[in-house]
């Protein structure tokens, strides 16, 4: 049973693979907790530094930071793509990546270049592969994001429009929703909205400052660009998680289904052959 011998092998490969993907399953179950937790934990420091940030607006009207000025004009922006650095998680990469692309196609084809700042090897190897210009990236940032590997790459398109080269800086990330769901954004980072300023306070607040105003506003708008580039990745760790953990019990179903169907044709082709066997034995005997 050459036939039948070829489907076993089948069915203990796929077997094989289901264990694979089940242990998967669990592993990234267990990170999505711990970046989830990582992801809320950080929103507290964001909303607090958005909210100082929005009394600082008001209380000091003379002085604006550059970040909140509206956008020189130049034909070249800057783009921030978060990615995962290991694969095995869904459409997670292709979704925010396509949405990227068409943000680049659009601004393209009104002359305007980018320049890209890649964190993960997904993002770093495709914009490798299409040419684009990156001029930094980040990989290796293992199941915990650190903010000092972050802050060298992301600074280097912050340098850029505060010296005016650039006319708009973009965010790009997979917001985490739920654990069946994640969504990919494409956010404007710089110049900063009205909108990101979260603080609707009824009155104003004093502030003294030490030294001046200008350095304290200067280290705060720096500080503030960090947070959100931190929550993004954050978020997109967590998204991640929660992919791999999805698509893992997804294969691992889809695996017991295929096993089934193999041994399904397996007992038909084992009871094909018996039943050969027999009415040759049949056929033999009334034939003596």
């Amino acid at each position: 049973m050459a036939v039948g011998k070829e489907i076993r092998n089948q069915i203990k490969s796929v077997e094989n693979t289901k264990k694979i993907t089940k242990a998967m399953e669990m592993v990234a179950a267990s990170k999505m907790r711990k970046a989830q937790d990582r992801m809320l934990a950080a929103r507290p420091y964001a909303e607090k530094v958005r909210n100082i940030t929005a009394n600082l607006a008001k209380a000091n009207p003379e002085y604006v930071h550059p970040f909140m000025l509206p956008a020189p004009g130049g034909k070249k922006v800057g783009f921030i793509v978060v990615s995962t650095d290991k694969g095995l998680c869904g459409g997670l990469n292709t979704n925010v990546l396509r949405a990227v692309t068409t943000k680049l196609k659009e601004l393209d084809g009104q002359g305007i270049k980018a320049d890209v700042v890649s964190i993960g090897n997904k993002a770093t190897g495709f914009f490798n592969r299409i040419g684009a210009n990156v001029v930094a990236q980040v990989v290796g940032l293992g199941d915990t994001p650190h903010l000092e590997k972050l802050i060298g790459p992301v600074k280097v398109l912050l340098d850029a429009y505060t010296a005016g080269e650039l006319s708009a800086v973009y965010l790009c990330y997979t917001r985490f929703i739920n654990t069946m769901k994640q969504e990919a954004q494409v956010q404007q980072l710089l110049p900063l909205a009205a909108n990101e300023f979260a603080g609707e306070t009824t009155h104003a607040w004093e502030y003294i400052y030490e030294p001046d105003a200008k350095l304290v506003i200067d280290e705060l708008m720096t500080r503030f660009v960090e947070a959100l580039v931190y929550q993004a990745v954050a978020e997109n760790m967590a998204s991640e998680q929660s992919a791999r953990m999805v698509a893992m019990k997804a294969a691992t179903d889809n695996a017991g289904n295929v096993i089934k169907e193999l041994k399904l044709v397996y007992n038909k082709t084992r009871q094909a052959a018996i039943t050969t066997e027999l009415s040759e034995i049949v056929a033999g005997a009334a034939a003596v």
